[in-house]
């Protein structure tokens, strides 16, 4: 009997033995299959997904195709997209007429639909390639009848000059403690006067008072030694204008309280002053349109021989 189970259990020893060898032998015939290898039975697999992926993503698309398409909803106008009291204002309007400037202004006023004193605007499109130096438009100029805003002025400039200015009629002027309020971004006024002598103190605030419109300008008449000239004038409705980047120039020229004959009055002053800045180098058609409107009303299209 001990034998007996001696010879079983041998024989069970080499069967196991045998068994391990045949898996050694498979793993190895296996691995040198490649294909057949673990790692690409997986890649196989992986492959086989992403096909039947892809086929049932196409399978979805032509279903998709055969349906019925739904009528697409057109997009509302501009108009449209507009407040109701604009809209109303714009009935006035008619688009594709040519205005007299009287009769634009007027209609300007009556189409305004805000409830305050709105600005009437001016939007002249010029023959001109503002990336020219020459044909680059700006200049200043006093509207006749104001501009109908309370203008806050700030003088910057030597102490014997400052007093002079608030004299004149500066809201505020100053040298050190006008600075000390500019370092806290403290900005109480709408247009800054400097002298000529201290204008590179200023030169640290231009990231301040650039994109403000604020920084003084020799070509705005901000920069002078006539203190007292220039405080005058911007209480008098000094306003600067400047062609943008398409070639219009925007410019505000008065309240809708003014009526007719203000506005015409400043009206014509601006656009005499736009003619007197035509470059020499720009041929052909130089005031190309002239657009009339309120701040929140829609825009009349003026007459070119009243322009």
């Amino acid at each position: 009997m001990a034998e007996e189970k001696a010879t079983k259990k041998s024989l069970k020893e080499e069967a196991e033995v045998a068994a391990d060898t045949t898996d050694v032998v498979e793993k190895k015939s296996t691995a040198k299959a490649g294909k057949r290898s673990e790692k690409g039975l997986k890649e196989a697999e992986e492959k086989q997904a992403k096909i039947e992926r892809q086929k049932h993503a196409d399978e979805v698309k032509a279903e998709e195709a055969d349906k019925p398409k739904q009528p697409v909803k057109p997009a509302r106008s501009r108009l449209e997209r507009r407040g109701k009291k604009f809209q109303e204002a714009a009935k006035l309007v008619d688009p594709t007429k040519l205005y007299p400037l009287t009769e634009a202004i007027n209609l300007a006023v009556k189409t305004n639909p805000a409830k305050f004193d709105a600005t009437v605007e001016l939007h002249i499109r010029l023959g001109v390639d503002p990336r020219q130096a020459d044909q680059n438009i700006r200049d200043n100029l006093v509207l006749p009848e104001g501009t109908g805003k309370t203008v806050r002025v700030a003088v910057f400039s030597e102490e014997d000059v400052a007093k002079e200015a608030l004299k004149a009629g500066a809201d505020t002027a100053g040298n050190e403690d006008f600075l000390k309020q500019l370092d806290k971004g403290e900005i109480n006024f709408d247009i800054l006067i400097a002298t000529p002598n201290v204008m590179a103190k200023l030169s640290k605030y231009a990231r301040l008072l650039g994109p403000k419109g604020l920084m003084p300008n020799p070509k705005s008449g901000t920069v002078t030694n006539d203190v007292a000239k220039a405080i005058s004038g911007a209480k008098a409705g000094r306003v600067e204008y400047r062609v943008d980047s398409t070639g219009i120039v925007h410019l505000g020229i008065g309240k809708v309280s003014f009526g007719e004959t203000k506005i015409s009055s400043n009206a014509a002053a601006v656009l005499s002053s736009i003619k007197q800045n035509k470059p020499s180098s720009v041929k052909g058609t130089y005031i190309k349109s002239v657009t009339i409107t309120t701040s929140m009303g829609p825009g009349i299209k003026i007459l070119p021989s009243d322009v």
